[in-house]
Formats: C-alpha cells, structure tokens, sequence
C-alpha cells in the first residue's frame, strides 16, 4: 500500500509500494532482532545507512516510556565519533523552553514530519537545534514519526552534511522502514518499561529473580544477610497535625532519606511497611574462620555497606530537620536496627497477590531491636552478631529482653559521635 506523509512541512516522496521490499526494513525484520538491545542496533542501521552512500551526518531516535523519573529515552549517533549517546530525559523538560522550542513537540503532537534545508538563503531556524547544526556544517534535517502499536508516538531525526542533503529516494527509503523500527523499537521498549517497573517496585535484585522465572508462590531460598529496619517515630501524632497530602510528602522525604541511603549502598529495600523500611544486604556465605573468629569478604563488605547507609541516612535526616526548621516543620525523629541471620527470601500472598519478603527469626529480631531505640535513646542499634563482624564501631549496652524473643540479647550502639543524644533520636 503506498503510504504518504500527511505533513505540511515535508516535501512530497514517493514512496515503494511494497514497503517490505526495502531493504532496510527486510534487515529490520530479519537480522536485527539478533542483537540485545538498542544501542547495537542503532549503532548497525547507522552504518548500513553510510554503506549505501545515504549522507548521514547525525542521528537521533527518541523513545517515550513509562518511568517515575523519565519521560524518554534518547539515542543519539554522530559520524564524527561513531559512537552512541544514551540520555535519559526527565519528566520536567516537556515544560520546559528546550521541549518547547524543538522539533519533538509537534512531532508527539501529531505532525508526520518536518524537513529544513539548512544550505539555502536565508533558512527556516524555527528550532533551535537547527542553528546549532547549522553551525556545525549540517546541510538538511529531517525528523519522522515512528508509531507503537498502542499508538505511542516516537520521533527518529536525520542531519546530513551533504551539499544538498537528502534526495527524496533516500528519504523514501528511511520513511519505508519505521514500521518495522517501530515493531522492533517497541518489543525492547517493553522489554525495558518491564525491568524498570520490577526494579522500581519490588527492587533490582527481587526484579531479576522475577524475570528469571520466580514468580509462584512458596519460591522461595534461605539466604544469609543482613538485616536494616527502620521506623518513623511520632507518625500517628505528625499524620493527625496535618492534611493526608502533607503527611505523604512527608513519608517520601523521609523515605529519601532512608531508603535511599540503603539503595545507594548496595542493599535492597524489600517493603514500604507503613512508616517503616525493611530491607537486606545479602551475603554470599556465613564463612568465619574458626581459629580466629574472623569474618571474610563478602560478610565484612555486607555488614559495612548496611552501616554506612545507616550513617548515612542520619546525615540525610539531619539536614532535613534543619530544612524543616527553617519552615517550621516538625523534626523527624526515627530508630533504624541492624541485625545478621538467617532467613527465608521468598514469594508469600495468595496467587493474585504475591511479593518478595524475608521471614525467620533474624526477621522478627531486628524489628525488636530497632523498637529498643525508643527506649535507649539512640537512633542506631545492632545485634551482637552485626557488632561483633565490625568490632571497633560498637559499644556495649547491655543484655535486653526483646518482646516476643525468649533468650536475652546484646544490644550495641555506634562508638563515635554520631550516635549521641540528638532531637533526631528516638
């Protein structure tokens, strides 16, 4: 079926009738499903391209997706460095003068394409990448919508430098082929958008056990790990002070803080339990030496990657009390409780409601351990078996008596001074 650009913007190509016969498309469909993932293929189409003489200077695809923190994908190709240039576009450029003023927007909007010669007297320089290219010694742009099968519209742009740019065969063979980038574009996009949404809702290392087929319930493994727990204190009083939507700007602030002290040091957060954080820093084995007592590798690197995020995440509060000083907010006052054992990392629920946790009794001691803080005063607090893996952080406070935990533990509080009495303690 002869398809045709219905743009104002665009010259009048013919086009093949029989859109598969172009041999771009044909690789499309037949040879570039073998490479894993985008980059590589764009990376191959732009040098199929250069073979056949087609004068590309410049490439770019633009792909939209679902992300909490990204609006689209870029992919950027130029000929001067023959390498590819992945960038991530947040959601708030689609306000801003740089979305605004591009070719995109009318492109997301509808438009089937736009061209500018750049080489003739007195070009139109309505965007502004067009002068930049330009200057660059660009002779001709084009930009082109590719469509998702939902109707997602995506945009891949063209420069050459080329004395008179692009010919209209040339441009009638790159439009022939989106239907088939836009199938391929498409099933990794998904692909994508799928990690991105385990990773961000159960967690990097939960997601992958997802995808790599662990999603009945009971799957499950016993795993050696460290233990974080942490909680919020005051959140009953701070939630009947203000309105709901205060309080849950108030819960990612301090979810920030956190969790994302935990994620930047390695360990994976597990579940938003109200207020609280529970999550892990797995360890590969319980190995100690047996002469020396001694704790090795990947126990130390667990067990120091969770202090450091505990530490962290204080220094994170600290520095938002003070912020909420200054528009009179309430302090945040919070217990986090470090702990090592083992436990069950597996899928619990019923069939239609599953989710990655951790049970066992390491489980049920170190939100104990963490309801000690109250008690003591101290924002940070670890087990005997975290304490004594780092002995030189830790101080002694005694033998207690957690509720619902028959045998006596030993609970021990940071050495330094970061773990003295302040407002943040609970």
């Amino acid at each position: 079926m002869t398809q045709a650009l219905d743009s104002p913007y665009f010259d009048t190509m013919p086009l093949d009738d029989e859109w598969w016969s172009n041999p771009y498309a044909k690789w499309l469909l037949t040879q570039a499903w073998q490479y894993p993932n985008v980059v590589d293929v764009i990376e191959q189409l732009a040098h199929k391209l250069l073979h056949a003489e087609i004068p590309l200077f410049r490439m770019r695809i633009t792909v939209r997706t679902l992300h909490p923190m990204v609006t689209a994908m870029d992919y950027t190709w130029e000929k001067d460095s023959q390498e590819i240039v992945v960038a991530e576009v947040p959601h708030a450029v689609i306000q801003s003068e740089q979305y605004l003023n591009s070719p995109f927007r009318p492109i997301f909007e509808g438009a089937g394409g736009i061209r500018r010669r750049l080489d003739l007297p007195n070009p139109k320089l309505d965007f502004a990448i067009l002068e930049e290219l330009r200057d660059r010694g660009a002779t001709d742009y084009v930009a082109m919508p590719f469509v998702f099968s939902d109707g997602q519209i995506n945009a891949v742009t063209l420069a050459s430098d080329r004395a008179g740019g692009f010919d209209s065969g040339e441009l009638s063979q790159i439009y022939g082929m989106l239907p088939a980038l836009a199938r391929l574009f498409e099933l990794h996009s998904y692909r994508r958008i799928g990690r991105t949404l385990l990773d961000t809702y159960l967690g990097r290392h939960t997601g992958g056990r997802v995808l790599d087929g662990s999603i009945k319930r009971g799957d499950s493994e016993d795993i050696y790990a460290v233990i974080w727990f942490c909680d919020l204190r005051d959140s009953t009083s701070l939630a009947g002070s203000m309105s709901r939507s205060e309080f849950l700007s108030i819960l990612n602030d301090f979810f920030d803080c956190i969790a994302g002290s935990v994620l930047n040091n390695e360990g994976e957060v597990l579940q938003f339990i109200g207020d609280a954080v529970l999550a892990i820093f797995p360890i590969s084995s319980a190995h100690t030496d047996a002469a020396t007592s001694e704790y090795f590798g990947d126990h130390q690197r667990a067990c120091r990657s969770a202090l450091q995020a505990a530490r962290e995440a204080a220094a994170r509060i600290r520095t938002l009390n003070a912020d909420y000083e200054k528009s009179d907010q309430p302090r945040l006052r919070y217990g986090i409780g470090l702990h090592v054992g083992e436990v069950t990392y597996g899928n619990i629920g019923v069939p239609e409601r599953l989710q990655f946790t951790v049970v066992g009794n390491a489980t049920n001691e170190v939100t104990r351990i963490e309801q000690e803080c109250k008690v003591l005063g101290r924002s940070i607090l670890a087990s005997a078996e975290f304490a004594r893996v780092l002995p030189n952080e830790w101080v002694s406070l005694g033998f207690r008596t957690l509720r619902g935990v028959r045998s006596l533990h030993e609970i021990f509080t940071l050495r330094d001074e970061d773990n003295k009495r302040s407002p943040e303690h609970a």
